[in-house]
């Protein structure tokens, strides 16, 4: 385990040190919060502000990467999972769709991979340009497709993620029909810890039990048990040895 945390550490140094490297502050002038917190603060809030935009792709998914490498065959990130999709498909996807939307139907993932499996190479077809997979899994006949969502997604988002979640499953079984194929939300963090992740607030579209992993969940899931509290670790050692570091980085805003 300490090999994998050092494996996960490298990756955020290596993260961290990019980023200082192509960071650029934002150009909007803030001449009061300039004046009353000093450049190298502001440069600091406008570090963080960058960072959050892109913490997923530039964070997350290099330390997920680094733990399931042991775990799983082939791991990719940002793939375009295929374009082909059967035009029967489509028309399972949207009947999916209205149903939830209607609540005339409760989300059964499994239910719904099996009516779009179905129909995933018959008949007509139409070219589309899906959204990338962040995370992309595949151990023997098992694949896992999976979006990583670093914010609080709001209520009227998880539509869209279903439909994107669902359509994944038709693109990647068009070319793929004998793969056990799971499509599902990673949020990696709990942002109402210690409570429990609002589940409800997605359960008219999401099937919450095999649809979406939080915190522990995800880490665990991709590095085993123990996995989360090992990057949590990772991620305090690395603030630890670098803080002299950021520090000096930050010091020059003041230089200019």
């Amino acid at each position: 385990m300490q090999n994998l945390k050092n494996n996960v550490k490298n990756r955020l140094f290596q993260a961290l040190r990019n980023k200082f490297e192509n960071y650029k502050p934002e150009t909007s002038s803030m001449p009061f919060h300039t004046r009353l917190l000093g450049k190298d603060r502001m440069a600091l809030y406008s570090f963080i502000q960058s960072l959050n935009t892109n913490f997923g792709t530039s964070i997350f998914e290099p330390v997920a990467e680094e733990l399931g490498l042991k775990h799983f065959d082939v791991i990719k990130r940002q793939m375009v999972v295929a374009t082909t999709i059967t035009k029967e498909a489509q028309r399972v996807i949207q009947d999916i769709m209205d149903s939830l939307e209607s609540g005339n139907s409760k989300p059964n993932k499994n239910e719904e991979i099996a009516r779009i499996l179905a129909v995933s190479q018959s008949g007509e077809t139409s070219i589309i340009k899906p959204t990338k997979v962040d995370l992309f899994l595949q151990k023997g006949n098992n694949v896992y497709l999976i979006d990583i969502k670093t914010a609080k997604p709001n209520k009227g988002g998880f539509k869209e993620f279903k439909r994107t979640l669902l359509t994944w499953v038709a693109c990647f079984a068009y070319n793929n029909p004998h793969c056990n194929i799971q499509s599902l939300i990673a949020i990696p963090y709990n942002p109402y810890a210690p409570k429990p992740y609002e589940r409800w607030t997605m359960a008219g579209m999401l099937d919450l039990d095999s649809e979406i992993k939080v915190a522990e969940e995800f880490w665990d899931f991709l590095g085993g048990k123990g996995s989360y509290e090992l990057i949590l670790s990772a991620f305090e050692e690395v603030g630890c040895e670098m803080r002299e570091e950021i520090d000096e980085y930050f010091k020059k805003f003041n230089q200019h």
